[in-house]
Formats: C-alpha cells, sequence, structure tokens
C-alpha cells in the first residue's frame, strides 16, 4: 500500500497566499462591477424599498432594545469612576460623546452585520446552489443589479438611519439612568450632553455608517453569490458574511477615527 507523500510546507504556504490573493482580487473585481452597474439603468427602485424593509424596519426591535440598554450600562459602568472625583455633572456629556462618536455607529454595524449580513449571505447563496441566479439569466433578468445592487444600496442608506435611531435610544436609556440618581432634568441633560458635540463628531458617525453599511452589503453578496459546494456552502457563506463584515468594519472604525482626529482642533 503507497503512502501518501506529505506537502511541503513552502508548497502549502504558496499555494494559500495563492488562494489570498486570488480571493482579493475576485473581490475587488466584484466591488469594480457595481459601480460599473449601480449608475445604469434600469433602476430596480421596487426592490430597494423592499429591501430596505427587511433590512431597517425589521431591525428596529433589535436596534431599540440593544440602544436603550446600551446606555443604561454604559452610564451605570461610568458613574463610580465620576464620583470618585466628584465629577458625576459630567456624566451627560461623557455619555454623549461616546454613544455618538463610537458606540452607536459601531454597536449598530456589528449588530447590522450578524442579523442583516448573514441574511444575505445565505439568501444568496441558496439562490445560487439551487441554480435560481442562472434561471434568471436566462430570463433575460440581470441578477447582479437585481439582486446584489439593490441589496448593496439598501444597506448603505438603512444603516446610518438605524445608527441615528439607536444614538437616541442610547441617550434616551442614559437619561433614564442619570435622572433615577441625580434628579437631572431631561433639558439639563440634552444641553449637558451636546455642548461637547460638533459637527465633527455628527458627521463621522454618518460616514462611519455609511461605510460600515456599504460593507456589510458587499461582503454579504460577494460571499452569497459565489457560493459552491451545495448546502454546506451556504451555512458557510452565511458565517464568511458575518465574520469577514465584522473583522473589516473594526478596520474602517480604526482608519477613520484617525482621520478624523487629525481635523479635530
Amino acid at each position: 500500500m503507497k503512502l501518501k507523500q506529505r506537502q511541503p510546507r513552502r508548497y502549502v504556504l504558496t499555494k494559500k497566499l495563492d488562494a489570498f490573493f486570488t480571493d482579493v482580487y475576485s473581490f475587488g473585481q466584484f466591488i469594480a462591477r457595481f459601480f460599473r452597474t449601480v449608475f445604469l439603468p434600469p433602476y430596480e427602485f421596487k426592490e430597494i424599498i423592499k429591501q430596505s424593509y427587511a433590512i431597517g424596519v425589521k431591525s428596529l426591535p433589535l436596534i431599540t432594545l440593544t440602544g436603550f440598554i446600551t446606555g443604561i450600562v454604559f452610564t451605570k459602568q461610568s458613574r463610580p469612576s465620576l464620583s470618585e472625583f466628584g465629577a458625576t455633572s459630567w456624566l451627560p456629556s461623557l455619555v454623549a460623546i461616546a454613544i455618538i462618536r463610537a458606540l452607536a455607529p459601531l454597536v449598530t454595524g456589528l449588530i447590522t452585520a450578524g442579523k442583516v449580513g448573514s441574511n444575505i449571505g445565505a439568501e444568496l447563496g441558496s439562490m445560487k446552489v439551487t441554480e435560481q441566479i442562472d434561471a434568471m439569466e436566462v430570463s433575460a433578468t440581470n441578477p447582479f443589479r437585481f439582486l446584489v445592487v439593490t441589496r448593496i444600496l439598501s444597506t448603505t442608506f438603512m444603516v446610518p438611519l438605524l445608527m441615528l435611531y439607536m444614538a437616541l435610544l442610547a441617550l434616551l436609556g442614559a437619561f433614564v439612568n442619570v435622572h433615577a440618581n441625580e434628579q437631572t432634568s431631561f433639558v439639563s441633560f440634552i444641553e449637558n450632553g451636546f455642548q461637547t458635540i460638533s459637527f465633527l463628531d455628527i458627521f463621522s458617525s454618518i460616514f462611519k455608517s455609511v461605510i460600515f453599511g456599504f460593507t456589510i452589503g458587499i461582503v454579504g453578496c460577494y460571499q452569497g453569490y459565489n457560493t459552491t459546494q451545495g448546502t454546506q456552502g451556504v451555512g458557510r457563506a452565511a458565517n464568511s458574511s458575518v465574520v469577514m463584515s465584522m473583522f473589516l468594519i473594526f478596520i474602517e472604525e480604526i482608519i477613520i477615527v484617525q482621520i478624523t482626529n487629525w481635523f479635530r482642533p
């Protein structure tokens, strides 16, 4: 009986590097194809509205609960540190800065990546392995425009709106906690909270949310649209959509924060 020869480690490493750069090139081609298609008619407005409803409205319960709890928990965690220095009056400003600058866009992006990204990857993956995408091509329908472009535009538009909604709910949760301990009025909480918030903070959060939404859409569509190996590939596409989206969101967060800090006085 012949023994199976082990391949040299250098060969295995080279093969993995080739596969990695091939995937990067394929992903870049997928993004370029999106930008070539998105500005050309016909425009699938009905499908964009349908996907926006599925992504935005159906995510509201989870975003509502998460945002409200985030505001309460962050306020409860910050109070002991500030009370040691007798600076609990700074709590509204601290909470507003943390929520608007970082927590709202980041948490919204991660929640959307887990809920929406996996759905997009699994949905397109199942359509790919059951040859529904091929059937759309035969019926003279552009599947890339109808399935991919609409979902990417929907995530790009809806994630910033979900971020603003979550920021509002997180501030409301923070106010409930502050009012229960310091008896601060709502008007005083808002004035103290937004005293240190600038237009740059709001703009950077919206910009981050747009980038996060585009990343979630493009990654989920890429993984689902290029699914292979049957039902196992569908599960792998859903899992890869979430993991890759979250990884890229953290990388983009670091880059955008660094760029934003260059413009701060």
